[in-house]
């Protein structure tokens, strides 16, 4: 019985186990202002500022910065970043709607006329993890 205990706590535990995705963002231009990193669970979702699942921001480091999203389901995800150059919080986008910071995605890059899909930058995240993102 105590064996049967044991293994329904060591399998629920491994089940609802949560992962660390952790993000290096390269060609950083300066060290100014912010990174700020959204992680999308699904293509409905996608790049909607309200309905991001994982949000961060960290102070922008010249060259290359680093942070990490922990506490994450195994799943699907996609992710977009953006130089926040002036740290307002908010992508600035000229009158057109085109932005005028610098922005990344995991697996894709920006496409002649609009940003790429869900599909184009999705990812398993099934253990942890390190991606790279260059601007």
């Amino acid at each position: 019985m105590r064996v049967l205990i044991a293994i329904l706590l060591f399998s629920t535990s491994c089940v609802f186990a949560q992962k660390e995705l952790s993000v290096e963002v390269v060609n950083v231009p300066a060290s100014e202002g912010k990174i700020s990193v959204a992680l999308y669970e699904d293509a409905e979702s996608f790049l909607k500022f309200d309905r991001v699942f994982v949000s961060k921001s960290v102070p922008a480091k010249e060259g290359a910065t680093h942070l990490v999203l922990k506490d994450i389901p195994d799943g699907e995800y996609a992710v977009a970043l953006f130089y926040d150059k002036n740290g307002n919080d908010q992508l600035d986008t000229n009158w057109m709607g085109i932005p005028k910071e610098k922005v990344a995605f995991s697996n894709a890059k920006m496409r002649m006329f609009g940003p790429p899909s869900f599909k184009d930058c999705a990812f398993d995240l099934i253990e942890d993890m390190r991606i790279k993102i260059s601007f």
